[in-house]
């Protein structure tokens, strides 16, 4: 008889992750989208679905990128938009506490070198800084591609660590 114990990992709080639009067939059509709760990649078809789903807005030339929440409430609210990485990076780095004013239903056009305030529709927050995006034609499809670092608050308060 062999026994041990499991180790359970702690979800994490933090990290750094990618989303695309690229759309799967399953039992209907579906995306990838990021839970921040926890701390990964999920399906539109699970239940919770993703937190965030990038989607690539093709009612304007060039194409815009957009961040949509999966919870049906204005969800967004833009801290700023940044010269160049350095400064978001500082930016998203010094930002501990925020007061949001309005929310708006989508992060709407989603570039590199923004900050971001996310709300889940548990009220709970996480900061987010745009890294890098991706936004082309891949064989006559609209392709979008996000990488986000982020820092998730799950107890309800707009203080970050």
């Amino acid at each position: 008889m062999i026994s041990g114990c499991t180790k359970t990992e702690p979800t994490r709080i933090t990290g750094t992750d990618t989303i695309d639009n690229t759309t799967y067939t399953g039992t209907t059509y579906f995306v990838y989208g990021f839970s921040f709760s926890t701390a990964k990649l999920v399906s539109t078809e699970n239940s919770p679905g993703p937190d965030i789903v990038l989607y690539v807005n093709k009612e304007n030339t060039p194409y815009r990128l957009t961040l949509q929440a999966n919870n049906l409430n204005p969800s967004f609210f833009k801290v700023g938009d940044f010269a160049d990485e350095n400064a978001a990076k500082a930016a998203f780095d010094d930002l501990k506490s925020v007061s949001v004013t309005q929310w708006q239903e989508m992060a709407d056009p989603v570039a590199p070198n923004q900050v971001w305030i996310y709300k889940s529709g548990r009220e709970t927050y996480t900061k987010f800084r745009i890294v890098s995006t991706v936004n082309e034609m891949r064989q006559l499809i609209a392709y979008g591609e996000c990488t986000f670092q982020w820092v998730h608050q799950p107890d309800g308060s707009l203080t970050f660590p």
